[in-house]
């Protein structure tokens, strides 16, 4: 076994895996399978209701039993990543995921259709961070790695609004089944290129004994944290079972990281969150995703009930967000990071989010799509893309080969949770303001034209709303990045302590 190659930081390596740049378009294709998954159900979901005979009150399994056991699970995944190899972990998750996905499509009732949700959301968890972790360790030269990055991190961010596109074309002109269907040959092609193409560098794995206890407590955490936001959307903060998950989570995550910090080999090592720049690239990311996830809801709901567009009308309307994150990732981003610290492009880039977020605070029945919604969505998507690239190419840098994909699933879990937390947060708040308003103004609604004009101004009342809170949500993350992400120059590895500083001068030699 080859050693590791010892490099000042930031110095540019010369050689690496010839194979990289394909195997960027496979683990590419993955990444993008998943982040479809996560809006493209969303679309097909009343369809998928009627034919299966769902009722109102179960039909939200089918979003929670696959956020459940992806977020529950990616410590996990991410830790066996590092044990068995990353392209072996890949392959397997792409494998579960496509079986997974055909059970989904085939689905011919309810509990089915909720198995094969939760099923993806297994290998989901298996395989998001494997991918993430194969692009750490393969690409190591810093101009290399921001143009790496800058394509993964535009398919993380205008992965969603591309599903919701594709979701629209697949329920309206074929069947809601074809959005699980589509998932297989994804995951082909990807699995056979990767099979066939990924060499992982040499000395990167951790073999050091699984760690049960952490592992059973941060997948009981985590579930019981989603669950709880989950069940706060549909029963309230107040119900007894919601509360319950809460205290449940807090005493199981705090009982999970004294674990961590007395085992030899833990699931999540601590010096991969106590580094200031990552811990703040976890934190920010999370939060930005909040505002985000509970948008593409309200958008969804507001350009299909309030301005009756058709479903693929709808997901076209998304296009000049995908295109924004598109530009801000690839062009901005991946050109200025070496150029100027993190920091600088992802607070901006939240700040320049925001902007768009305010601009939607002005949202009416009338609003013009031309003149307030496609603004918006540009700066949206230009701020989310800027941001989105650093961070995660940065929220990997500067750790262990043998901790990549811990890291890479710390990365995965702040956006899981981060979108857990929004969806819930923001539609209570929207449903609050809906009812507040409704009932403020239903006693001069006399007519039936006049009470449905009540019920969709309360609507989009409701949405603006949360909209405001989804503002000032990005200016903290803008705050955390300009505070805690990295003080290093450009391209450098983020600033370590203790047990990770000689990690900064290890650059994995890649085997052929």
């Amino acid at each position: 076994m080859s050693e590791p190659a010892l490099k000042a930081p930031g110095a540019a390596v010369s050689s690496g895996d010839a194979h990289r740049w394909k195997a960027l378009v496979f683990i590419a294709l993955a990444q993008l399978m998943v982040v479809l998954d996560a809006t493209i159900v969303n679309i097909a979901l009343p369809s998928a209701q009627h034919d299966l005979g769902i009722s109102d009150g179960n039909r939200q399994w089918v979003v929670t039993a696959y956020a459940l056991a992806f977020g529950g699970l990616l410590l996990f995944g991410g830790r066996i990543a590092d044990l068995w190899g990353r392209r072996r972990a890949f392959v397997l998750g792409l494998a579960g995921f496509a079986v997974a996905s055909a059970l989904g499509g085939a689905a011919t009732n309810g509990p089915m259709m909720f198995g094969a949700r939760a099923l993806q959301g297994v290998f989901g968890a298996l395989l998001a961070p494997a991918a993430l972790s194969l692009l750490a360790v393969m690409f190591t030269d810093a101009k290399e790695r921001a143009k790496a990055f800058g394509i993964y991190g535009a398919i993380a961010g205008g992965g969603g609004a591309v599903g919701l596109i594709l979701g629209g074309f697949l329920t309206e002109y074929l069947d809601w089944r074809w959005t699980f269907f589509v998932n297989v040959p994804f995951a082909i092609v990807a699995a056979a290129g990767a099979y066939f193409v990924i060499r992982e560098p040499q000395g990167g794995r951790n073999r050091s004994p699984l760690d049960i206890p952490g592992v059973v407590l941060s997948t009981l955490g985590l579930v019981a944290l989603v669950y709880g936001f989950t069940r706060a959307e549909s029963d309230g903060w107040g119900d007894a079972v919601t509360v319950a998950m809460f205290v449940a989570s807090a005493v199981l995550l705090f009982a999970f990281v004294v674990v961590e910090s007395r085992m030899r080999a833990p699931l999540l090592p601590l010096r991969v969150v106590r580094n200031r720049s990552r811990g703040g690239i976890y934190l920010s990311l999370g939060l930005a995703i909040i505002g985000m996830f509970g948008l593409f809801l309200f958008l969804t709901y507001y350009l299909q009930v309030v301005k009756g567009y058709l479903p693929v009308k709808t997901g076209f309307a998304f296009l000049p967000m995908v295109v924004g994150m598109i530009t801000g990732s690839t062009q901005i981003g991946a050109r200025l990071m070496t150029r100027v610290r993190a920091r600088l492009l992802m607070g901006p880039g939240f700040l320049v989010a925001g902007l768009g977020m305010l601009l939607l605070t002005q949202l009416q029945i009338d609003s013009s799509y031309a003149a307030l919604l496609l603004p918006a969505m540009l700066l949206l998507g230009l701020g989310m893309g800027s941001a989105f690239m650093p961070a995660m190419s940065l929220a990997t840098q500067g750790v262990q080969p043998k901790d990549a994909g811990v890291a890479s699933a710390m990365v995965n879990t702040s956006q899981q949770v981060g979108g857990a937390i929004g969806t819930a947060l923001l539609n209570t708040i929207a449903a609050s303001a809906k009812t507040s308003y409704i009932n403020g103004h239903a006693a001069g609604a006399v007519t039936k034209p006049q009470q449905q004009l009540i019920q969709l101004q309360g609507m989009v009342h409701g949405y603006s709303t949360a909209i405001w809170f989804a503002v000032g949500i990005l200016g903290l993350a803008a705050l955390i990045a300009f505070t805690f992400v990295n003080a290093g120059r450009p391209g450098s590895l983020p600033v370590a302590s203790g047990e990770d500083v000689e990690d900064e001068v290890k650059v994995p030699v890649v085997a052929h």
